[in-house]
């Protein structure tokens, strides 16, 4: 089959179509999920366009089954991402959300002193503290070496704790380090 058969043979497909699946979609999804799906199904119409049967009658159940297959995988995709935005916001909820009464102060400075790193060093942070990655698995995520990622874990560390020492010292007070002659640094 030619490309200008095969362009032919989906515009007529589309026409017998698009309006049974639309009809499908439309009662089991909002709108913009319904387009989404039945662009999806026109593609994979398109992909496999020797296997569509050449009929109509038999042509609009399996594009039916096509978008139903999608639209599960959709539905899917979304309950993931909820879930997700659940556990991010449990683990990691915005500032404003945070309350004193709930954590005790040592929680809510680390949260804190977190919120004023940098995104990067935050981040690394988390993965390393929160979700129990070691320098070998921060390297792989990163996409750095083992190396690379030990460095930025140590230095996102002292960050974290002269952070924290910022918002612990008393006013008017600096905190030496040990074996530090310049209290300055």
């Amino acid at each position: 089959m030619t490309d200008a058969e095969r362009e032919q043979r989906l515009r007529t497909l589309a026409e017998v179509v698009v309006e049974p699946v639309r009809r499908y979609l439309a009662r089991r999804t909002d709108a913009a999920t319904a387009d989404e799906v039945l662009n999806e199904t026109l593609l994979v119409c398109w992909r496999r366009l020797d296997e569509v049967p050449v009929e109509p009658e038999e042509s609009i159940p399996w594009a039916i089954v096509v978008a139903r297959n999608l639209l599960a995988n959709a539905q899917r995709a979304e309950r993931r991402r909820t879930r997700l935005v659940g556990k991010i916001i449990a683990i990691d909820p915005p500032a404003t959300v945070v309350e004193v009464e709930t954590e005790g102060a040592e929680a809510f400075a680390v949260r804190d002193a977190l919120t004023r790193l940098r995104r990067d060093d935050a981040e690394l942070l988390r993965l390393w503290a929160w979700d129990g990655l070691e320098s070998p698995q921060l390297a792989t995520v990163l996409g750095i070496s083992a190396n690379a990622a030990a460095i930025r874990l140590h230095r996102a560390k002292k960050r974290l704790r002269d952070e924290l020492l910022k918002s612990t010292a008393p006013a008017g007070h600096v905190e030496a380090e040990e074996g530090s002659t310049d209290a300055r640094r």
